[in-house]
């Protein structure tokens, strides 16, 4: 009876001491690579061992966590460009079909975007282990910028890997969602990050933000109201001419806040070495030509009855609708790569969707105006065509 009693008793203290918060301390004795600096990190029940080489502008680093799930995945990333997972560049550690362990580095452009491939930086002596219930991931890697001081870290555990070597999503619990901070590489300290929003963050996040409520603002809500007014209270003859100042009005103000846009994505993009949004990008540089093309429309209009009108209404028109389709494609681009507070997509498919009924209301009640309109003409002309009985 005692020989059954001592183990199971030794059987549940190892099971607890397999399964107790991890700390640079209770992990210490296995960590067979000197490192300078250890950090227990605050989500995950994770920490970080590492070195700087300040002559060598690299970061050798041990990321320790327990994955999800003993099939499950573990990572840890630096984010050159912002402080949450996209952006980021990150290093995978899972178990490989033969159960050996195995790295992989994953460029993380936006949360809709996870490609496999090179980083923004070089990496080495990548390897990683399984112990335990614990892994670990061992690299080195260079620093983004020469001098570098700090760095965004983030960190993540998922619960699985597909077949072919992909991981499967994370959970979404404030713990994950936490799980990101700032390595202060004088002092030694990581720093907590915030849970993310529309306005937190660093001077860069700031910068992305300002961004994209710039573009938000122009190209997504500004410009179709100044479509909306030009095609539907041009309909009202008592509207003319405030309706084409109102159009015109909205349309420059939309140009000057979205080339403001524009340019804090070149400077952003300028800052962001090796992290490119290609169809974000290319979308915003086919909108700022079309509207730079479009202001010319006011120095080029030529009047109602000139034989050229006909052509430029097709210009003037067709150039319109592109952006309309290309600034709305744009924004819901911009918040996939900005992964905001679920409230600021909400909100913005709010407010196009309530534009989007009322051009739909405005639409019908054209046309009935203009059936109307035509109805009472050809009753005119019947009754002008007429002519009395000769007596």
């Amino acid at each position: 009876m005692a020989p059954f009693f001592f183990l199971t008793f030794f059987s549940l203290l190892t099971t607890h001491v397999s399964h107790a918060q991890l700390s640079c301390h209770t992990l210490q004795s296995i960590n067979k690579i000197l490192y300078n600096h250890c950090n227990d990190l605050p989500h995950l029940n994770s920490y970080l061992h590492w070195s700087l080489d300040a002559s060598k502008n690299t970061l050798s680093i041990a990321f320790v966590a327990r994955p999800a799930t003993t099939d499950g995945w573990i990572s840890w990333a630096i984010n050159p460009t912002g402080e949450g997972m996209a952006g980021a560049q990150a290093l995978v550690a899972f178990k490989a079909s033969n159960g050996s362990m195995i790295v992989k580095t994953y460029n993380i452009s936006s949360y809709s975007s996870i490609m496999e491939g090179k980083l923004a930086f070089n990496v080495k002596d990548t390897r990683a282990d399984y112990l335990d219930g614990v892994m670990r991931i061992f690299a080195t890697v260079e620093l983004p910028e020469k001098g570098t001081t700090s760095v965004n870290q983030v960190w993540q555990v998922g619960p699985s890997v597909s077949p072919d070597g992909f991981p499967a999503k994370h959970a979404f619990q404030p713990a994950n969602l936490g799980a990101k901070g700032r390595l202060d590489l004088l002092s030694g300290q990581s720093i907590s990050g915030s849970s993310g929003g529309i306005g937190g963050g660093d001077s860069r996040t700031k910068k992305r933000n300002i961004h994209g409520i710039l573009n938000a603002v122009s190209w997504g809500i500004l410009f179709p109201v100044g479509v909306i007014i030009a095609r539907y209270l041009r309909t009202f003859p008592s509207a003319d001419p405030a309706w084409f100042y109102l159009h015109a009005f909205c349309q420059v103000s939309a140009y000057a806040i979205g080339v403001a846009g524009w340019a804090t994505g070149l400077k952003l993009g300028s800052e962001s070495k090796g992290v490119t949004y290609n169809t974000h990008r290319s979308i915003g540089i086919v909108l700022f030509s079309l509207a730079t093309v479009q202001i010319f429309a006011l120095f080029l209009r030529p009047n109602k009855d000139h034989k050229f009108r006909f052509y430029w209404n097709i210009y003037h028109h067709g150039i319109g609708y592109s952006i309309l389709v290309l600034g709305i494609l744009n924004v819901f681009k911009g918040l996939d790569i900005l992964s905001p507070e679920s409230k600021w997509r909400s909100a913005y498919i709010i407010t196009i969707s309530t534009l989007g009924a009322l051009a739909l209301l405005l639409e019908v009640i054209t046309w009935i105006v203009i059936m109307k309109r035509k109805s009472s003409k050809s009753t005119k002309t019947y009754d002008n065509k007429q002519q009395p009985l000769a007596p």
